[in-house]
C-alpha cells in the first residue's frame, strides 16, 4: 500500500469528505473483515477527514459497526439514502428535534416501510410476480445467504425506509414490476446481493443533500471523494469530486458518469485502501480525467 501522507494533503486545508459503500467495499464481500482499510482509517480520523457510510444496511446495522469502525464521529446514510443518522456536530440546533438515546438524530429521506410492503404485496398479485423480500427469508435462510451471524441477520430485518427482495421471475416481469413501483413513487435499485425497493430517494441525492448540510454548516464547499463496488453506487459516485469504482465480486457494471474515476485493481478493503491511496495518498493530487489500469469491463475488472 502507498505511504500515507504525515500530514493533511490539500496546502490550503480544504475539509474534505468520504463517503463509502460497505458491503464489498471497506467490508469484504464475503467475511465482513476490514482489516487492509485499518491504516487508512487511523489516518483519516487522525486528519478530522469524516468517513461517512452509504450503505443498504440498516440503522440497527450501522451504529455498532460505526463503533467497531471508529467512525462513530461522523453521520451515516442508511438503506440506500432511506434514513440518515447524523451526530452532533452535524445538527442545526434550531431544526433538530432532540437526539436519540444513542446521541443521533434520526432523519427520514424516503417514505415509511409499511407503504413499500403494502404496495409490494399489491404489485405481487396483480402481475404473480415470484420474489422473495428479505422480511419473508426464513432467519436460517437469511444467514446462510448473506454470511451473517444470526444477531446481525436480526438487525438487518429491522427495516424502516427500503425492502431488500431476491427476484426469482423472467425479466420481463421484472420491467413491469419496476414500471409499476415508478407509478408509485417507488424505485427498483440492484445491490450486490438483492434488489432493494425504496421511496424517491437513493445514495446520490443522500450524499448531495449531506454536502449541502456541512456546507451550511460551515460556510465552506469541501472536497468529496466516494467509494464503491456495485450499481447501487454509481448515483454517490457521480455527486462527488472524485470517485473509486471498487473491483466486484458480483459481475455486475458499474459505470457511473464521473471523470474523475479511478479503478481499483484490488477487491474489498484492499481496493478500497488502494483508491484512498490513489486519490489522497499525494499532496499535488487533484481532480483529473478517470484513470485505469488497463480498459475494464463493468463490473471493474482489469482486461488486456
Amino acid at each position: 500500500m502507498p505511504s500515507i501522507p504525515a500530514s493533511p494533503p490539500d496546502p490550503a486545508r480544504r475539509p474534505r469528505l468520504l463517503f463509502t459503500d460497505l458491503d464489498g467495499s471497506l467490508l469484504d464481500h464475503h467475511s465482513y473483515d476490514w482489516a487492509p482499510a485499518r491504516d487508512w482509517l487511523a489516518r483519516l480520523k487522525e486528519l478530522g477527514v469524516p468517513v461517512i457510510p452509504v450503505t443498504s444496511k440498516t440503522r440497527s446495522e450501522i451504529v455498532p459497526l460505526r463503533r467497531e469502525l471508529g467512525i462513530e464521529n461522523a453521520p451515516f446514510i442508511a438503506e440506500n439514502g432511506a434514513v440518515a443518522g447524523l451526530p452532533p456536530a452535524w445538527c442545526h440546533a434550531r431544526l433538530e428535534r432532540g437526539p436519540a438515546a444513542d446521541g443521533l438524530v434520526i432523519r427520514t429521506l424516503g417514505v415509511d416501510i409499511g407503504l413499500i410492503r403494502q404496495r409490494l404485496s399489491v404489485w405481487r398479485a396483480r402481475l404473480g410476480a415470484d420474489f422473495t423480500t428479505m422480511s419473508e427469508m426464513p432467519l436460517d435462510d437469511l444467514v446462510a445467504f448473506t454470511g451473517l451471524s444470526e444477531p446481525e441477520a436480526r438487525l438487518a430485518r429491522l427495516r424502516e425506509g427500503s425492502e431488500p427482495l431476491l427476484w426469482e421471475d423472467s425479466p420481463a416481469r421484472l420491467d413491469a414490476f419496476r414500471a409499476g413501483l415508478e407509478g408509485d413513487g417507488l424505485r427498483l435499485v440492484r445491490g450486490g446481493r438483492f434488489w432493494h425497493v425504496t421511496g424517491d430517494c437513493h445514495k446520490g441525492s443522500a450524499v448531495a443533500w449531506l454536502i449541502e448540510r456541512f456546507e451550511a454548516l460551515r460556510g465552506q464547499r469541501p472536497l468529496t471523494l466516494a467509494l464503491g463496488d456495485g450499481p447501487n453506487d454509481m448515483p454517490m459516485l457521480e455527486r462527488v469530486d472524485q470517485a473509486v469504482v471498487i473491483r466486484g465480486c458480483h459481475g455486475l457494471p458499474v459505470s457511473p458518469h464521473q471523470l474523475a474515476l479511478y479503478r481499483s485493481e484490488a477487491v474489498g478493503p484492499a481496493g478500497w485502501a488502494e483508491g484512498v491511496a490513489h486519490w489522497w495518498g499525494r499532496a499535488d493530487r487533484r481532480p483529473g480525467p478517470a484513470v485505469s489500469h488497463a480498459s475494464s469491463d463493468g463490473a471493474g475488472r482489469a482486461t488486456a
